[in-house]
């Protein structure tokens, strides 16, 4: 497979990821029955092995690996911090607040990750003022 199959490969995954996520926490906040559904607990765990194979595949291509690449390292550390809120928002926040405020949080670490990937810069906004 050429790099920018997988590339594409890897960005459509990312777009699916976030949109599921972003549905899934449309339906938490208004106590959607839709939430309970098997697809839905599915779907997302295969896109997202999709996503972290491509990943992993392209570094290899590129030979730019987290800890050598301080972009990819912030891309890393960023992806574990969404990873995180995203649980706290779907599943393991106490209450309907905390789930809230943990998934614009995640909305947030996203938005970094995606500028650090366009960017390749851990400080991607702080070019601006560089």
């Amino acid at each position: 497979m050429d790099f920018g199959t997988l590339k594409t490969i890897h960005v459509a995954a990312v777009a699916i990821s976030y949109t599921l996520f972003f549905v899934r926490g449309i339906w938490m906040l208004t106590g959607s029955p839709l939430l309970e559904r098997r697809w839905v607990r599915v779907v997302p765990h295969v896109n997202d092995t999709v996503l972290l194979a491509a990943a992993i595949w392209m570094t290899i291509i590129l030979q730019q690996y987290p800890g050598t690449h301080g972009w990819l390292s912030a891309k890393v550390a960023g992806l574990i911090a969404y990873i995180g809120l995203g649980m706290v928002a779907l599943r393991r926040g106490r209450t309907r607040r905390v789930r809230l405020a943990a998934w614009i949080a995640a909305q947030l670490v996203f938005a970094y990750i995606v500028a650090v990937a366009l960017a390749h810069d851990p400080l991607p906004f702080g070019a601006a003022i560089r």
